[in-house]
């Protein structure tokens, strides 16, 4: 992987989004276990799980597309 290639990943849209979603769902723990709520801390731990899945299926299929149109894959 380039330098190109991981400046560009790191100016993504979708990966800042991901970044955020994963922090808020940590927090969303933490606060869980401040307070000593079993619930919160299952639901930030799930949000911070399902943040990763979507990133990666909203990367893969930004690769199908481009691979549908004769681009290449990002090898990742």
């Amino acid at each position: 992987m380039t330098k190109d290639e991981i400046v560009r990943k790191l100016t993504s849209r979708k990966f800042w989004l991901c970044t955020a979603a994963f922090l808020g769902s940590v927090a969303a723990s933490v606060a869980g276990l401040a307070t000593d709520n079993q619930a919160v801390v299952a639901i930030g731990t799930v949000c911070g799980v399902a943040s990763a899945a979507i990133y990666a299926a909203a990367e893969q299929a930004v690769d199908a597309a481009r691979l549908k149109v004769g681009g290449e894959h990002d090898g990742d």
